[in-house]
């Protein structure tokens, strides 16, 4: 078998390598950076000479790689190189769990490329490996279940190219999560038909091993999918393969492996997950785009039906990125034709996952059940994400209608899914012609965009129809085969014109630069925090790259107590209420609130003018000044009283109340013991991401705040001078989200540690 894969899988590799011929050519990186200078200050400001309007970006869509997943990798793999945990994000948030939000993928088994290679380059590799690994793997399995090498090189390039793998290629979790289905699914078919398996013990491990890759990528709900898919595979196949119990031992002791080995990830994120606000700041899901509109399935015909955002103009239902399923003409023709016509158990069972998917997908009676009964994890889960489900099954069954046309006898049975899908375009060119002109649904702007995002689409059409008439009415095996790969390049082309309309590869300058008011703030000695006045500076995680810690972040995952805390904030009045209106982006710019100044906010980027007489201005580039905010607490500071709450509405009242000085009085929760406390001095010796010191001198008992963010995984202790000798301490939860511990008089040296428990 593998001879004969060695020429479909050099074509299908070098289709790949030709998509990332920017990459190859020009060392362009398959990342949004020129995002990062197109739209935000001060990264325009830098280049404000020869680009006053700041530099074209390709895709405005696509944001979130440089906003999350590489500055998460990117803080995880240098703790990692430090030989730690990678445990904690002190630059977000006021401090946020890194380990516990999945999508860092800190055990990713192919983090190893960050280990050998500069990071950017590494990353490159990374995202060049999703569709590689996937469409290999999807290849090995589909040779698996008997298919010919023309079938399993069209299912792989559809599933390495489709909508969805295309759409959430530069974020890297997504792709890595879903690019082991394939192989599961193989080494599960070897597990259960033992009988016939060589190196049975082989595929156990590779089963485990393709799991718990799966898992470390970094997806929650996408691994939720390829579980649920690879446990329901298994299950069909050991039920019709004789229901032997010896097999069902192996995979429950695999998936207890499994379980035991991936707890370093799932418990901190459980944990996680239990202490943040997911199931209070969610767009509601009766929100337009939610499920994916009836009318965007016309996308899996012609993508860009309703724009595209690299063109600035489309007009569809929220978000181009979550609707788009796009496999190609004909591998959809193919696909429903198997549907329609083939009989076996592999084409139901992909089948019924096609049809599940979208119905779950798109907004019916059963994919309302889990958002309004509040079913725990789902409610929370965005179902337009089945569309890799989907597409993933179109792949399939698009190699299983291949396969079928070329073994049948029957091939005329192709030209019926080819009128239905011929019918579709008929419709479509009759509303937007004439129909529109009668029943007007659709601007005229809108309408001129969908003709002429609809031409293209019907040309691929009609060269395919006319391919599939000569496939079907020629009787020679070798002519009939020729047409057929032709209509494979036609799909290779016409998938590749689609990624590469919509995937930028960029500058590699362009990738978090150094700029002067940047370089300023990193030279301020202490410890500070940062916030700006515009969503259009500095956005949330950039600072992770910068070692900057800001109030803001960005995380489907943030602490609860945090978000009412930056709520109550901007509302500027003690009112800690959900929905917090933040939607996972906590961008805070209210400079007049006091609380900025116990957050140890020091400076203040802005594009306008602050006239409080607190702030001064200290540095300017560009259109960004930077202000220094002259009342800004200290980090680590003694307080001779304690106010106690039993709440947290209270704890949320007091620091409002401006009767409270927060700079002498804590406030603590849950407090049984004195309320006044001596006086000392604190000083941060040692601060780094997952250990704090602190040198005290006190003449009695002393109150030490720290405000930094409270969370369960963090512990103190203080260590005597003079001796070896320390004791942990309790961290009370102290201004609503901080914390606060005894100090006993003396001199002392005083450790914040963060452990994984």
């Amino acid at each position: 078998m593998m001879k004969k894969s060695i020429v479909p899988i050099a074509f299908f590799l070098f289709t790949v390598v030709f998509f990332f011929r920017p990459f190859f050519l020009n060392n362009n990186l398959p990342i949004p950076s020129d995002t990062i200078v197109g739209l935000y200050h001060p990264f325009r400001d830098l280049y404000a000479k020869d680009y006053p309007n700041g530099i074209p970006y390709k895709n405005f869509l696509i944001t979130d790689p440089v906003r999350q997943q590489y500055p998460w990798r990117s803080l995880a793999i240098t703790q990692e190189k430090q030989g730690m945990l990678p445990l904690w994000n002190p630059y977000n948030f006021a401090g946020t769990p890194l380990l516990a939000n999945f999508q860092t993928a800190a055990f990713y088994p192919f983090n190893f490329l960050f280990f050998l290679l500069p990071f950017s380059f590494a990353w490159s590799l990374f995202i060049l490996l999703q569709p590689i690994l996937g469409g290999i793997f999807l290849y090995l399995y589909l040779r698996h279940l008997k298919l010919s090498s023309l079938p399993a090189l069209l299912g792989s390039i559809c599933f390495a190219f489709s909508g969805f793998s295309i759409a959430w290629l530069e974020w890297g979790v997504i792709g890595h999560v879903v690019l082991w289905l394939p192989m599961l699914l193989l080494s599960l078919d070897k597990i259960v038909d033992k009988t016939k398996s060589k190196n049975y013990l082989l595929w156990c491990c590779l089963f485990l091993f393709s799991l718990i890759a799966a898992f470390f990528a970094g997806h929650l709900q996408l691994f939720s999918y390829v579980s649920l898919i690879a446990v329901a595979h298994f299950f069909a196949k050991w039920w019709l393969s004789g229901k032997r119990k010896k097999t069902l031992f192996t995979f429950l002791f695999l998936l207890f492996c499994f379980g035991l080995i991936t707890a370093l990830q799932w418990y901190p994120t459980l944990q996680f997950i239990l202490q943040s606000a997911r199931d209070v700041d969610q767009i509601p899901f009766q929100t337009a785009g939610w499920f994916v509109p009836w009318q965007h399935l016309i996308q899996f015909i012609a993508p860009d039906f309703f724009g595209n955002p690299t063109t600035l103009n489309y007009w569809g239902v929220w978000n181009y990125g979550e609707l788009v399923g796009y496999v190609g003409i004909f591998p959809l023709i193919l696909a429903f034709f198997a549907l329609g016509y083939r009989r076996d158990k592999q084409t139901l069972f992909i089948g019924l996952l096609f049809v599940l998917s979208l119905i779950f997908a798109l907004p019916t009676f059963l994919a309302f059940l889990p958002y309004q009964f509040h079913i725990p994890f789902l409610s929370t889960s965005q179902p337009t994400r089945l569309l890799v489900v989907t597409d993933f099954a179109l792949a399939i069954l698009a190699a299983l209608g291949l396969d079928y046309f070329l073994r049948s006898q029957q091939k005329k049975k192709m030209l019926w899914p080819l009128a239905g899908i011929g019918l579709l375009f008929l419709l479509l060119w009759g509303y937007v012609l004439v129909g529109n002109k009668m029943v007007s649904l659709i601007s005229p702007e809108n309408i001129s965009v969908a003709k002429r995002n609809l031409f293209f689409p019907t040309v691929v059409f009609a060269f395919t129809s006319l391919g599939i008439i000569l496939a079907i009415f020629i009787k020679q095996k070798k002519a009939q085969f020729v047409i057929l790969c032709l209509l494979l390049m036609l799909t290779a082309l016409d998938l590749l014109r689609f990624a590469d309309k919509f995937t930028p590869f960029t500058n590699k300058e362009y990738l978090f630069p150094s700029t002067k008011s940047i370089t300023y703030l990193q030279q301020q000695p202490g410890q500070f925090r940062i916030m700006t006045t515009d969503s259009k500076i500095l956005p949330p995680n950039f600072s992770i790259m910068y070692r900057l810690q800001s109030l803001d972040g960005y995380d489907p995952l943030y602490v609860r107590r945090y978000g009412e805390l930056m709520a109550a904030m901007e509302r500027n009045k003690p009112d800690i209420s959900p929905p917090f209106g933040f939607n996972r982006i906590i961008t805070p710019h209210n400079t007049k609130s006091r609380l900025i100044d116990l957050l140890g906010v020091r400076y203040v980027v802005s594009l306008s003018e602050i006239s409080s007489p607190k702030f001064e201005k200290v540095f300017t580039e560009g259109q960004v000044t930077v202000y220094k905010n002259k009342q800004a607490f200290p980090r680590a500071f003694f307080v001779e009283k304690i106010h106690a709450v039993s709440d947290k509405q209270q704890a949320i009242n007091a620091l409002f109340d401006s009767k409270i000085d927060l700079l002498s009085t804590a406030i603590v929760e849950d407090w049984e013991g004195p309320t006044n406390f001596g006086k000392g001095v604190a000083t941060i010796t040692d601060y780094t991401d997952n250990e704090i010191t602190v040198t005290t001198n006190t003449e009695k008992q002393a109150f030490l705040v720290l405000m930094d963010a409270y969370y369960p995984t963090w512990h103190a202790k203080v260590c005597f001078q003079g001796n070896s000798e320390c004791q942990e301490l309790k961290i009370y939860r102290t201004n609503y989200n901080f914390r606060g511990i005894i100090i006993p008089a003396g001199k002392h040296t005083v450790l914040f540690y963060n452990s994984l428990l």
